[in-house]
């Protein structure tokens, strides 16, 4: 069973419906109480950094969470702002995020480009991880962001470009993440959405 993290800033219910597209089974949960039987999770963002970060904290995900995926090897999967706050620092709100990958998540240049960028971006594969099995390198992906994420490229699985490259897909092992919605992405999105779902089963 997947648990969608229900929270103040999410757009949990939409991924929601996604998975329900593609007959995976799935729930949303509201606190790590409501986890029983949920072996892998899904963290959807919509919002700021510091209001995700607050809401997760006030709710008592990180410790639990670190626990089943960081330690316990559950697949996780963050989408939009849900990739930003695996960092270990994002500029909005300048607020520390949950420190499970090495980067940090800084804010487009207004004077330079319009922010936030909104819209579909080609996105260029850079790793063989599972999560985007089956994804053709120039993929179109659905994109609402004013923050962006650097990584190491060991943890870097895609990148986009608006401006300047910068992260579109992360991950290392079962913690995977997605700058773009999954949700929004149509075929390409759910494609993804079905490797995540597929993580770590037998063949």
């Amino acid at each position: 069973m997947i648990g969608v993290i229900s929270y103040q800033t999410g757009n949990a219910r939409s991924v929601l419906r996604a998975l329900a597209a593609i007959g995976a089974p799935a729930r949303l949960v509201a606190s790590p109480d409501d986890c029983d039987d949920i072996d892998r999770f899904v963290l959807p963002g919509v919002g700021a950094a510091d209001v995700t970060m607050k809401s997760l904290e006030e709710a008592g995900w990180p410790d639990y969470l670190r626990a089943r995926v960081v330690e316990g090897g559950a697949p996780f999967l963050g989408v939009c702002v849900g990739l930003q706050v695996l960092l270990d620092h994002s500029a909005e709100g300048d607020v520390d995020g949950l420190g499970w990958l090495s980067g940090e998540v800084r804010e487009f240049p207004s004077s330079e480009l319009r922010v936030p960028q909104m819209g579909w971006n080609s996105v260029d594969v850079k790793s063989t991880h599972p999560l985007l099995a089956g994804v053709p390198s120039d993929s179109y992906f659905y994109f609402v962001n004013s923050y962006f994420a650097t990584v190491g490229d060991d943890d870097l699985l895609a990148t986009t470009e608006y401006g300047a490259p910068f992260a579109a897909v992360i991950g290392r092992d079962n913690i995977m993440a997605t700058q773009f919605h999954v949700e929004k992405s149509g075929p390409a999105g759910l494609a993804v959405l079905t490797n995540f779902v597929n993580f770590g089963k037998a063949a």
